[in-house]
Protein backbone atom coordinates (compact mmCIF):
# COMPACT_ATOMS: atom_id res chain seq x y z
CA UNK A 1 0.00 0.00 0.00
CA UNK A 2 1.65 3.16 -0.96
CA UNK A 3 0.79 6.91 -0.42
CA UNK A 4 0.67 8.76 -3.24
CA UNK A 5 -0.44 12.23 -1.78
CA UNK A 6 -1.05 14.26 1.25
CA UNK A 7 -3.05 17.33 1.92
CA UNK A 8 -2.39 19.87 4.87
CA UNK A 9 -4.75 22.69 6.47
CA UNK A 10 -4.14 24.71 9.58
CA UNK A 11 -1.00 22.49 11.04
CA UNK A 12 1.10 25.32 13.07
CA UNK A 13 2.87 27.24 10.25
CA UNK A 14 1.17 25.85 7.37
CA UNK A 15 -2.35 26.58 6.33
CA UNK A 16 -2.75 25.48 2.63
CA UNK A 17 -0.24 22.56 1.67
CA UNK A 18 -3.10 20.90 -1.39
CA UNK A 19 -2.30 16.86 -2.52
CA UNK A 20 1.17 17.09 -2.40
CA UNK A 21 2.83 14.29 -4.26
CA UNK A 22 4.35 11.27 -2.43
CA UNK A 23 7.24 8.75 -4.38
CA UNK A 24 9.49 6.64 -3.41
CA UNK A 25 11.74 9.79 -2.83
CA UNK A 26 9.89 12.95 -1.74
CA UNK A 27 12.07 15.80 -0.64
CA UNK A 28 11.07 19.26 1.22
CA UNK A 29 13.40 22.32 0.74
CA UNK A 30 12.50 25.59 1.83
CA UNK A 31 13.94 28.65 3.82
CA UNK A 32 14.15 28.26 7.54
CA UNK A 33 10.99 28.89 9.47
CA UNK A 34 8.63 27.92 6.78
CA UNK A 35 7.27 25.04 7.88
CA UNK A 36 9.40 22.01 6.03
CA UNK A 37 9.65 20.54 9.38
CA UNK A 38 6.03 21.03 10.08
CA UNK A 39 4.86 19.48 6.91
CA UNK A 40 7.15 16.35 7.98
CA UNK A 41 5.78 15.98 11.09
CA UNK A 42 2.31 16.54 9.94
CA UNK A 43 2.58 13.63 7.96
CA UNK A 44 4.40 11.59 10.77
CA UNK A 45 1.42 12.25 13.18
CA UNK A 46 -1.16 10.94 10.56
CA UNK A 47 0.89 7.65 9.65
CA UNK A 48 1.40 6.92 13.35
CA UNK A 49 -2.31 7.75 13.92
CA UNK A 50 -3.12 4.92 10.59
CA UNK A 51 -0.38 2.54 12.40
CA UNK A 52 -2.29 2.28 15.73
CA UNK A 53 -5.56 2.64 15.07
CA UNK A 54 -6.37 -1.03 14.35
CA UNK A 55 -8.22 -1.59 17.82
CA UNK A 56 -10.10 1.68 18.00
CA UNK A 57 -13.36 2.19 18.06
CA UNK A 58 -14.72 4.19 15.46
CA UNK A 59 -18.54 5.46 16.25
CA UNK A 60 -19.70 8.69 14.48
CA UNK A 61 -16.49 9.24 12.14
CA UNK A 62 -14.08 9.60 15.28
CA UNK A 63 -11.61 6.93 16.47
CA UNK A 64 -13.52 7.33 20.23
CA UNK A 65 -10.62 4.67 22.74
CA UNK A 66 -7.43 6.62 20.42
CA UNK A 67 -5.33 8.89 22.43
CA UNK A 68 -2.24 11.08 21.40
CA UNK A 69 0.30 8.84 23.06
CA UNK A 70 4.45 9.95 22.43
CA UNK A 71 6.45 12.64 22.09
CA UNK A 72 5.56 12.71 18.73
CA UNK A 73 1.64 13.31 19.11
CA UNK A 74 -0.84 16.05 18.27
CA UNK A 75 -1.61 18.80 20.84
CA UNK A 76 -3.87 21.23 20.29
CA UNK A 77 -2.90 24.18 21.52
CA UNK A 78 0.60 23.43 20.15
CA UNK A 79 0.11 22.45 16.84
CA UNK A 80 -3.30 24.14 15.83
CA UNK A 81 -2.44 27.61 14.71
CA UNK A 82 -2.14 29.72 17.42
CA UNK A 83 -3.07 32.95 15.46
CA UNK A 84 -6.74 31.20 14.69
CA UNK A 85 -7.03 29.60 18.11
CA UNK A 86 -9.28 32.32 19.70
CA UNK A 87 -11.12 32.82 16.31
CA UNK A 88 -11.94 28.75 16.40
CA UNK A 89 -12.09 27.31 19.88
CA UNK A 90 -13.09 24.20 18.73
CA UNK A 91 -11.15 24.31 15.23
CA UNK A 92 -9.13 21.26 13.86
CA UNK A 93 -5.96 20.55 11.52
CA UNK A 94 -7.16 18.78 8.63
CA UNK A 95 -5.08 16.31 6.70
CA UNK A 96 -6.01 14.14 3.72
CA UNK A 97 -4.01 10.71 2.41
CA UNK A 98 -4.64 9.24 -0.57
CA UNK A 99 -3.54 5.75 -0.49
CA UNK A 100 -2.66 3.42 -4.08
CA UNK A 101 -3.75 -0.59 -3.58
CA UNK A 102 -1.95 -3.16 -5.69
CA UNK A 103 -3.88 -6.10 -7.06
CA UNK A 104 -3.49 -8.49 -3.96
CA UNK A 105 -4.20 -5.29 -1.70
CA UNK A 106 -7.46 -4.67 -3.75
CA UNK A 107 -8.23 -7.97 -3.47
CA UNK A 108 -7.69 -8.65 0.52
CA UNK A 109 -9.79 -4.74 1.00
CA UNK A 110 -12.66 -6.82 -1.00
CA UNK A 111 -12.39 -10.16 1.42
CA UNK A 112 -11.78 -8.24 4.66
CA UNK A 113 -13.76 -5.01 3.92
CA UNK A 114 -16.72 -6.10 1.79
CA UNK A 115 -16.44 -3.85 -0.60
CA UNK A 116 -14.99 -3.27 -3.67
CA UNK A 117 -12.08 -0.51 -4.71
CA UNK A 118 -10.72 0.35 -7.48
CA UNK A 119 -7.35 0.72 -6.27
CA UNK A 120 -7.42 4.37 -4.67
CA UNK A 121 -8.27 4.97 -1.16
CA UNK A 122 -8.59 8.50 0.13
CA UNK A 123 -8.74 9.14 4.35
CA UNK A 124 -9.22 11.95 5.99
CA UNK A 125 -8.10 12.69 9.18
CA UNK A 126 -9.16 15.65 11.81
CA UNK A 127 -7.02 16.53 14.60
CA UNK A 128 -8.11 18.74 17.29
CA UNK A 129 -9.11 18.91 21.20
CA UNK A 130 -11.41 15.84 20.87
CA UNK A 131 -10.72 12.54 19.52
CA UNK A 132 -9.47 12.34 16.31
CA UNK A 133 -11.70 12.38 13.15
CA UNK A 134 -11.20 9.60 10.64
CA UNK A 135 -13.67 9.24 7.51
CA UNK A 136 -13.18 8.02 3.48
CA UNK A 137 -13.78 10.66 1.14
CA UNK A 138 -14.11 8.14 -1.63
CA UNK A 139 -16.16 10.07 -4.13
CA UNK A 140 -18.56 8.88 -6.47
CA UNK A 141 -22.19 6.00 -5.81
CA UNK A 142 -19.51 3.53 -4.10
CA UNK A 143 -18.33 6.32 -1.25
CA UNK A 144 -21.26 5.78 1.39
CA UNK A 145 -20.83 2.40 1.41
CA UNK A 146 -17.19 2.87 2.73
CA UNK A 147 -18.16 5.36 4.81
CA UNK A 148 -20.50 2.85 6.91
CA UNK A 149 -17.37 0.56 7.12
CA UNK A 150 -14.91 2.90 8.47
CA UNK A 151 -14.22 0.58 11.07
CA UNK A 152 -13.27 -2.17 9.41
CA UNK A 153 -11.14 0.09 6.88
CA UNK A 154 -8.99 1.23 10.16
CA UNK A 155 -8.22 -1.69 11.10
CA UNK A 156 -7.02 -2.73 7.36
CA UNK A 157 -4.76 0.25 6.88
CA UNK A 158 -3.33 -0.10 10.66
CA UNK A 159 -2.25 -3.56 9.39
CA UNK A 160 -0.17 -2.99 6.35
CA UNK A 161 1.36 0.73 7.39
CA UNK A 162 4.46 1.70 9.44
CA UNK A 163 6.35 4.98 9.87
CA UNK A 164 9.75 5.00 11.09
CA UNK A 165 9.85 9.61 11.96
CA UNK A 166 13.87 10.51 12.55
CA UNK A 167 14.02 14.33 13.79
CA UNK A 168 16.69 16.51 13.41
CA UNK A 169 18.29 15.96 16.53
CA UNK A 170 19.86 12.38 16.23
CA UNK A 171 21.59 11.64 19.78
CA UNK A 172 23.11 8.23 20.97
CA UNK A 173 19.30 7.60 22.56
CA UNK A 174 17.73 7.55 19.42
CA UNK A 175 19.69 5.31 18.22
CA UNK A 176 19.52 2.79 21.14
CA UNK A 177 16.05 3.72 20.55
CA UNK A 178 15.75 1.84 17.77
CA UNK A 179 18.09 -0.97 18.46
CA UNK A 180 16.24 -1.39 21.71
CA UNK A 181 13.05 -2.32 19.27
CA UNK A 182 14.93 -4.46 17.79
CA UNK A 183 15.91 -6.47 20.79
CA UNK A 184 12.70 -6.56 21.98
CA UNK A 185 11.21 -8.01 18.83
CA UNK A 186 14.62 -10.86 18.86
CA UNK A 187 14.00 -11.51 22.24
CA UNK A 188 10.45 -12.14 22.54
CA UNK A 189 11.13 -14.98 20.29
CA UNK A 190 13.05 -17.33 22.96
CA UNK A 191 10.52 -16.07 25.38
CA UNK A 192 8.84 -19.21 24.77
CA UNK A 193 11.78 -21.31 25.72
CA UNK A 194 11.50 -23.74 28.64
CA UNK A 195 15.19 -22.81 29.62
CA UNK A 196 14.37 -19.45 29.62
CA UNK A 197 11.46 -19.29 31.34
CA UNK A 198 12.76 -21.67 34.08
CA UNK A 199 16.09 -19.11 34.40
CA UNK A 200 13.21 -16.12 34.91
CA UNK A 201 11.73 -18.72 37.57
CA UNK A 202 14.81 -19.11 39.29
CA UNK A 203 15.55 -15.17 39.34
CA UNK A 204 12.04 -14.65 40.53
CA UNK A 205 12.84 -17.06 43.52
CA UNK A 206 16.16 -14.71 44.30
CA UNK A 207 14.06 -11.36 44.38
CA UNK A 208 11.00 -12.27 46.37
CA UNK A 209 13.20 -12.67 49.58
CA UNK A 210 13.80 -9.13 48.88
CA UNK A 211 10.73 -7.79 47.90
CA UNK A 212 9.22 -9.12 50.74
CA UNK A 213 11.74 -7.66 52.83
CA UNK A 214 10.70 -4.31 51.62
CA UNK A 215 6.78 -4.67 51.81
CA UNK A 216 7.57 -4.92 55.42
CA UNK A 217 9.58 -2.20 55.52
CA UNK A 218 6.74 0.09 53.98
CA UNK A 219 4.21 -1.21 56.05
CA UNK A 220 5.80 -0.64 59.10
CA UNK A 221 6.25 2.69 57.98
CA UNK A 222 2.72 3.23 56.53
CA UNK A 223 1.20 1.73 59.84
CA UNK A 224 2.67 4.82 61.65
CA UNK A 225 0.18 6.99 59.75
CA UNK A 226 -2.54 4.78 58.48
CA UNK A 227 -3.40 2.38 60.97
CA UNK A 228 -5.70 0.57 59.27
CA UNK A 229 -3.10 -0.47 56.90
CA UNK A 230 -2.87 -4.22 57.03
CA UNK A 231 -0.23 -4.90 54.24
CA UNK A 232 1.63 -3.82 51.36
CA UNK A 233 3.21 -6.29 48.92
CA UNK A 234 5.99 -4.78 46.37
CA UNK A 235 6.10 -7.37 43.44
CA UNK A 236 7.59 -7.08 39.96
CA UNK A 237 5.29 -8.64 37.07
CA UNK A 238 6.39 -11.17 34.81
CA UNK A 239 5.68 -9.42 31.88
CA UNK A 240 7.39 -6.60 33.23
CA UNK A 241 10.71 -8.75 33.73
CA UNK A 242 11.04 -9.87 30.88
CA UNK A 243 10.37 -6.52 29.45
CA UNK A 244 13.17 -4.79 31.02
CA UNK A 245 15.49 -7.98 30.01
CA UNK A 246 14.60 -6.98 26.23
CA UNK A 247 14.89 -3.26 26.68
CA UNK A 248 18.59 -2.94 28.72
CA UNK A 249 20.90 -2.72 26.06
CA UNK A 250 24.08 -0.78 25.36
CA UNK A 251 25.65 -0.02 22.36
CA UNK A 252 29.69 0.13 22.54
CA UNK A 253 31.24 1.27 18.75
CA UNK A 254 34.89 0.78 18.39
CA UNK A 255 36.48 2.39 15.60
CA UNK A 256 39.58 2.03 17.29
CA UNK A 257 38.40 2.67 21.05
CA UNK A 258 35.73 1.31 22.23
CA UNK A 259 33.43 3.90 23.74
CA UNK A 260 29.86 4.01 24.20
CA UNK A 261 27.98 5.19 21.59
CA UNK A 262 26.34 8.27 23.94
CA UNK A 263 30.29 9.21 24.22
CA UNK A 264 31.31 9.80 20.79
CA UNK A 265 30.79 12.91 18.80
CA UNK A 266 27.39 14.36 17.48
CA UNK A 267 28.62 13.04 13.41
CA UNK A 268 28.96 9.62 14.57
CA UNK A 269 25.51 9.35 16.88
CA UNK A 270 23.37 10.77 13.72
CA UNK A 271 24.98 8.52 11.42
CA UNK A 272 24.38 6.07 13.60
CA UNK A 273 20.63 6.42 13.72
CA UNK A 274 20.59 7.07 10.60
CA UNK A 275 22.45 3.61 9.65
CA UNK A 276 20.02 2.00 11.18
CA UNK A 277 17.58 2.69 8.90
CA UNK A 278 18.92 0.20 6.34
CA UNK A 279 18.57 -2.66 8.73
CA UNK A 280 14.77 -1.51 10.06
CA UNK A 281 13.78 -1.03 6.21
CA UNK A 282 15.31 -4.52 5.25
CA UNK A 283 13.69 -6.16 7.78
CA UNK A 284 10.73 -7.65 7.52
CA UNK A 285 9.11 -7.53 11.13
CA UNK A 286 6.26 -6.65 10.58
CA UNK A 287 5.33 -6.96 7.14
CA UNK A 288 4.23 -3.92 6.32
CA UNK A 289 4.69 -0.94 3.73
CA UNK A 290 7.57 0.98 5.94
CA UNK A 291 7.40 5.16 5.48
CA UNK A 292 10.90 6.95 6.53
CA UNK A 293 10.42 10.16 7.63
CA UNK A 294 13.36 12.11 7.68
CA UNK A 295 14.79 15.39 8.76
CA UNK A 296 17.93 16.85 7.70
CA UNK A 297 19.93 13.63 7.35
CA UNK A 298 22.85 15.75 6.71
CA UNK A 299 22.95 17.62 10.01
CA UNK A 300 26.48 16.82 11.91
CA UNK A 301 27.75 14.77 8.61
CA UNK A 302 30.97 15.49 6.74
CA UNK A 303 30.66 15.98 2.96
CA UNK A 304 31.87 12.59 2.37
CA UNK A 305 29.70 10.70 4.60
CA UNK A 306 26.77 12.68 2.97
CA UNK A 307 27.55 10.98 0.04
CA UNK A 308 27.34 7.64 1.22
CA UNK A 309 24.44 8.27 3.33
CA UNK A 310 22.61 9.62 -0.19
CA UNK A 311 23.51 5.78 -1.22
CA UNK A 312 22.04 4.71 1.75
CA UNK A 313 18.84 6.33 1.23
CA UNK A 314 18.54 5.45 -2.33
CA UNK A 315 18.77 2.11 -1.86
CA UNK A 316 16.04 2.34 1.05
CA UNK A 317 14.08 4.31 -1.28
CA UNK A 318 13.88 1.30 -4.03
CA UNK A 319 11.64 -0.67 -1.47
CA UNK A 320 10.10 1.89 1.14
CA UNK A 321 9.35 5.43 0.73
CA UNK A 322 11.55 7.80 1.70
CA UNK A 323 10.44 11.91 2.68
CA UNK A 324 12.70 13.85 4.04
CA UNK A 325 13.60 17.76 4.36
CA UNK A 326 16.96 18.87 3.55
CA UNK A 327 18.98 22.46 2.91
CA UNK A 328 21.20 20.66 1.36
CA UNK A 329 21.71 20.49 -2.94
CA UNK A 330 22.72 16.77 -2.92
CA UNK A 331 19.87 15.61 -1.89
CA UNK A 332 17.28 17.18 -4.22
CA UNK A 333 15.89 14.57 -6.77
CA UNK A 334 16.74 15.42 -10.51
CA UNK A 335 15.15 12.61 -11.68
CA UNK A 336 11.80 13.43 -10.71
CA UNK A 337 11.70 17.23 -10.73
CA UNK A 338 7.77 17.07 -8.88
CA UNK A 339 8.97 15.20 -6.00
CA UNK A 340 10.77 18.01 -5.00
CA UNK A 341 8.16 20.23 -2.45
CA UNK A 342 9.09 23.88 -1.87
CA UNK A 343 7.80 24.96 1.34
CA UNK A 344 7.39 28.82 1.80
CA UNK A 345 5.01 31.61 2.53
CA UNK A 346 3.05 29.33 5.15
CA UNK A 347 2.38 27.05 2.10
CA UNK A 348 3.28 23.74 0.32
CA UNK A 349 3.97 23.30 -3.52
CA UNK A 350 5.82 20.59 -6.08
CA UNK A 351 8.65 22.63 -7.63
CA UNK A 352 7.83 23.31 -11.45
CA UNK A 353 11.91 23.85 -12.80
CA UNK A 354 15.31 23.78 -11.67
CA UNK A 355 15.09 27.41 -11.15
CA UNK A 356 12.62 27.86 -8.11
CA UNK A 357 14.90 24.70 -6.69
CA UNK A 358 17.97 26.78 -7.31
CA UNK A 359 16.69 29.87 -5.71
CA UNK A 360 14.98 28.65 -2.54
CA UNK A 361 18.09 27.18 -1.92
CA UNK A 362 20.06 29.98 -1.89
CA UNK A 363 22.54 28.27 -5.28
CA UNK A 364 24.31 30.85 -7.27
CA UNK A 365 25.49 28.93 -10.64
CA UNK A 366 28.04 30.72 -12.76
CA UNK A 367 27.11 32.05 -16.15
CA UNK A 368 28.07 29.02 -17.79
CA UNK A 369 25.46 27.09 -15.41
CA UNK A 370 22.52 29.65 -15.17
CA UNK A 371 20.18 28.12 -17.36
CA UNK A 372 21.71 24.46 -17.31
CA UNK A 373 20.21 21.23 -16.34
CA UNK A 374 22.86 18.72 -17.74
CA UNK A 375 26.83 19.73 -17.73
CA UNK A 376 29.43 18.14 -19.94
CA UNK A 377 32.56 17.94 -18.11
CA UNK A 378 35.57 17.94 -20.36
CA UNK A 379 39.78 18.09 -19.29
CA UNK A 380 40.64 21.18 -21.45
CA UNK A 381 39.67 24.76 -22.85
CA UNK A 382 40.29 23.00 -26.51
CA UNK A 383 38.13 19.84 -25.87
CA UNK A 384 35.59 22.31 -24.86
CA UNK A 385 35.88 24.27 -27.93
CA UNK A 386 36.08 21.74 -30.13
CA UNK A 387 33.22 19.96 -28.78
CA UNK A 388 30.48 22.90 -28.86
CA UNK A 389 30.16 22.69 -32.69
CA UNK A 390 31.01 18.90 -33.38
CA UNK A 391 28.14 17.86 -30.97
CA UNK A 392 25.47 19.96 -32.85
CA UNK A 393 26.96 18.72 -36.11
CA UNK A 394 26.24 14.91 -35.41
CA UNK A 395 23.10 15.68 -33.55
CA UNK A 396 20.40 17.64 -33.72
CA UNK A 397 18.92 17.24 -30.28
CA UNK A 398 22.64 18.33 -29.10
CA UNK A 399 22.39 21.83 -30.90
CA UNK A 400 19.71 22.46 -29.40
CA UNK A 401 20.44 21.67 -26.02
CA UNK A 402 23.35 23.92 -26.51
CA UNK A 403 21.89 26.58 -27.88
CA UNK A 404 19.14 27.26 -25.12
CA UNK A 405 21.43 26.55 -22.69
CA UNK A 406 19.94 23.87 -21.23
CA UNK A 407 23.28 21.77 -22.04
CA UNK A 408 26.27 23.19 -20.59
CA UNK A 409 30.07 22.64 -21.12
CA UNK A 410 32.81 22.85 -18.56
CA UNK A 411 36.71 22.48 -18.74
CA UNK A 412 38.62 20.86 -15.64
CA UNK A 413 41.87 22.54 -16.91
CA UNK A 414 43.29 19.48 -15.60
CA UNK A 415 41.86 15.81 -15.38
CA UNK A 416 42.98 16.06 -11.87
CA UNK A 417 40.28 18.82 -10.56
CA UNK A 418 37.51 16.16 -11.72
CA UNK A 419 36.35 15.39 -8.12
CA UNK A 420 36.16 19.56 -6.91
CA UNK A 421 34.54 19.63 -10.74
CA UNK A 422 31.81 17.45 -10.13
CA UNK A 423 30.82 18.75 -6.69
CA UNK A 424 30.52 22.15 -7.80
CA UNK A 425 28.40 21.53 -10.72
CA UNK A 426 26.06 18.82 -8.26
CA UNK A 427 25.77 22.08 -6.14
CA UNK A 428 24.50 23.99 -8.74
CA UNK A 429 21.88 21.26 -9.17
CA UNK A 430 22.94 20.25 -12.60
CA UNK A 431 23.45 16.50 -13.64
CA UNK A 432 26.71 15.70 -14.93
CA UNK A 433 28.47 13.65 -17.70
CA UNK A 434 32.39 13.13 -17.91
CA UNK A 435 34.12 13.12 -20.89
CA UNK A 436 37.91 12.49 -20.69
CA UNK A 437 41.49 11.30 -22.10
CA UNK A 438 41.45 7.76 -21.73
CA UNK A 439 45.05 8.00 -19.85
CA UNK A 440 46.27 7.89 -16.50
CA UNK A 441 45.82 11.11 -15.57
CA UNK A 442 41.74 10.68 -17.20
CA UNK A 443 41.28 7.25 -15.38
CA UNK A 444 42.69 7.90 -12.30
CA UNK A 445 40.56 11.30 -11.71
CA UNK A 446 37.59 8.89 -12.66
CA UNK A 447 38.69 6.33 -10.11
CA UNK A 448 38.51 8.82 -7.58
CA UNK A 449 35.37 10.41 -8.42
CA UNK A 450 33.87 6.75 -7.73
CA UNK A 451 35.57 6.77 -4.46
CA UNK A 452 34.79 10.17 -3.25
CA UNK A 453 30.38 8.77 -4.25
CA UNK A 454 30.24 11.70 -7.20
CA UNK A 455 30.55 9.43 -10.39
CA UNK A 456 29.18 6.25 -11.30
CA UNK A 457 30.41 4.19 -15.43
CA UNK A 458 26.92 5.42 -16.66
CA UNK A 459 28.17 8.81 -16.34
CA UNK A 460 31.66 8.59 -17.93
CA UNK A 461 32.81 8.26 -21.89
CA UNK A 462 36.64 7.97 -21.84
CA UNK A 463 38.43 8.72 -25.65
CA UNK A 464 38.89 4.86 -26.19
CA UNK A 465 40.69 4.19 -29.69
CA UNK A 466 40.92 1.12 -31.08
CA UNK A 467 44.35 -0.48 -30.88
CA UNK A 468 45.72 2.27 -28.53
CA UNK A 469 46.75 1.80 -25.43
CA UNK A 470 46.16 5.41 -24.49
CA UNK A 471 44.47 8.15 -26.30
CA UNK A 472 42.99 11.59 -25.96
CA UNK A 473 40.60 14.21 -27.47
CA UNK A 474 42.92 15.31 -30.74
CA UNK A 475 43.29 11.54 -31.48
CA UNK A 476 39.63 11.07 -33.18
CA UNK A 477 40.30 13.91 -35.25
CA UNK A 478 41.18 13.92 -38.71
CA UNK A 479 44.52 13.61 -39.62
CA UNK A 480 43.56 15.81 -42.72
CA UNK A 481 42.14 18.58 -41.14
CA UNK A 482 45.31 19.99 -39.41
CA UNK A 483 47.98 18.09 -41.41
CA UNK A 484 48.78 20.88 -43.42
CA UNK A 485 48.29 23.85 -40.88
CA UNK A 486 51.11 21.35 -38.74
CA UNK A 487 53.67 21.79 -42.02
CA UNK A 488 53.03 25.22 -42.65
CA UNK A 489 52.92 26.63 -38.76
CA UNK A 490 55.24 24.47 -37.40
CA UNK A 491 57.45 22.71 -40.06
CA UNK A 492 56.21 19.81 -39.02
CA UNK A 493 55.02 16.67 -41.09
CA UNK A 494 52.19 14.04 -40.12
CA UNK A 495 54.11 11.44 -42.11
CA UNK A 496 56.99 11.04 -39.91
CA UNK A 497 57.24 7.56 -38.53
CA UNK A 498 57.53 8.95 -34.98
CA UNK A 499 53.34 10.10 -35.35
CA UNK A 500 52.65 7.08 -36.26
CA UNK A 501 52.07 3.96 -34.26
CA UNK A 502 49.37 3.57 -31.44
CA UNK A 503 50.95 5.87 -28.65
CA UNK A 504 48.67 9.46 -27.31
CA UNK A 505 48.46 12.06 -29.81
CA UNK A 506 50.36 13.90 -27.76
CA UNK A 507 53.08 12.01 -27.64
CA UNK A 508 53.56 11.21 -30.92
CA UNK A 509 53.31 14.72 -31.98
CA UNK A 510 56.26 15.24 -29.67
CA UNK A 511 58.52 12.65 -30.80
CA UNK A 512 57.19 13.74 -34.53
CA UNK A 513 58.35 17.84 -33.27
CA UNK A 514 62.01 16.05 -32.32
CA UNK A 515 62.54 13.75 -35.25
CA UNK A 516 62.04 17.08 -37.50
CA UNK A 517 64.81 19.14 -35.33
CA UNK A 518 61.93 21.20 -34.01
CA UNK A 519 61.45 22.25 -30.15
CA UNK A 520 58.88 21.10 -27.93
CA UNK A 521 57.37 21.97 -24.69
CA UNK A 522 54.13 22.68 -22.63
CA UNK A 523 53.75 26.16 -24.55
CA UNK A 524 54.11 24.59 -27.64
CA UNK A 525 51.87 21.35 -27.00
CA UNK A 526 49.06 24.05 -25.78
CA UNK A 527 49.43 26.41 -28.85
CA UNK A 528 49.12 23.41 -31.21
CA UNK A 529 46.10 22.13 -29.74
CA UNK A 530 44.63 25.70 -29.90
CA UNK A 531 45.20 25.78 -33.49
CA UNK A 532 43.19 22.02 -33.47
CA UNK A 533 40.54 23.56 -31.86
CA UNK A 534 40.43 26.52 -34.45
CA UNK A 535 40.32 24.09 -37.61
CA UNK A 536 37.68 21.90 -35.67
CA UNK A 537 35.12 25.16 -34.84
CA UNK A 538 35.51 26.12 -38.47
CA UNK A 539 34.79 22.30 -39.87
CA UNK A 540 32.93 20.45 -37.53
CA UNK A 541 31.50 17.87 -40.47
CA UNK A 542 34.42 16.77 -41.57
CA UNK A 543 36.55 16.86 -38.03
CA UNK A 544 36.17 13.53 -36.81
CA UNK A 545 38.54 10.37 -37.90
CA UNK A 546 36.45 7.69 -39.98
CA UNK A 547 37.76 4.73 -37.82
CA UNK A 548 38.13 6.69 -34.54
CA UNK A 549 34.82 8.24 -33.58
CA UNK A 550 33.13 5.91 -32.22
CA UNK A 551 33.50 7.30 -28.06
CA UNK A 552 31.66 10.31 -29.61
CA UNK A 553 29.35 8.52 -30.72
CA UNK A 554 28.89 7.00 -27.55
CA UNK A 555 28.72 10.57 -25.54
CA UNK A 556 26.35 11.29 -27.84
CA UNK A 557 23.80 8.76 -26.81
CA UNK A 558 24.88 9.02 -23.14
CA UNK A 559 23.69 13.05 -23.27
CA UNK A 560 20.33 12.52 -25.20
CA UNK A 561 19.59 10.07 -23.00
CA UNK A 562 19.82 12.14 -19.96
CA UNK A 563 18.17 15.23 -21.83
CA UNK A 564 15.57 12.97 -22.68
CA UNK A 565 15.67 11.78 -18.58
CA UNK A 566 15.29 15.23 -17.82
CA UNK A 567 12.39 16.12 -19.78
CA UNK A 568 10.37 12.98 -18.55
CA UNK A 569 11.12 14.48 -14.81
CA UNK A 570 9.43 17.52 -15.58
CA UNK A 571 6.01 16.26 -16.16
Amino acid sequence: MQLVSFSVKNYRSITAAYKLPVRQSTILIGPNNEGKSNVLRALAICLEILRTMGGSRVTGGRLRSYSYAGRNGYSWADDFPISLQEKYPKGESIFDLEFRLDTPEIAEFSAEVRSNLNGTLPIQLSLGVGAPGFKVVKKGPGGPALSGKVGAIAKFISRRINVNYIPAIRTSEAAEEIVSRMVDRALSEVEGDPAYEEALAAVSRLQQPVLDRISESIKITLGEFLPKVKDVRVSIPSEARYRALRRACEIVVDDGTPTPLARKGDGVQSLAALSLMRHVSASSFSGKDLILAIEEPESHLHPSAIHQLKDVLIEIARSNQVIMTTHCPLFVDRTSIKSNIIVNNRKAVPAKNVGELRSVLGVRASDNLQHAELVLIVEGEEDRRSLRPLLSAVSKVLGAALANGSLGIESLQGGSNLSYKLSHVREALCIAHSYLDNDKCGTDAVAKAQRDGLIELVDVTLTVCQGAKESEFEDIIDEALYGSMLLTKYGVSTHSPKFKGNGKWSDRLREAFKHQGKPWSDAIEARVKADVAELVEASPNNALHLHRRQSVDALVVALESKLSSIAISKK
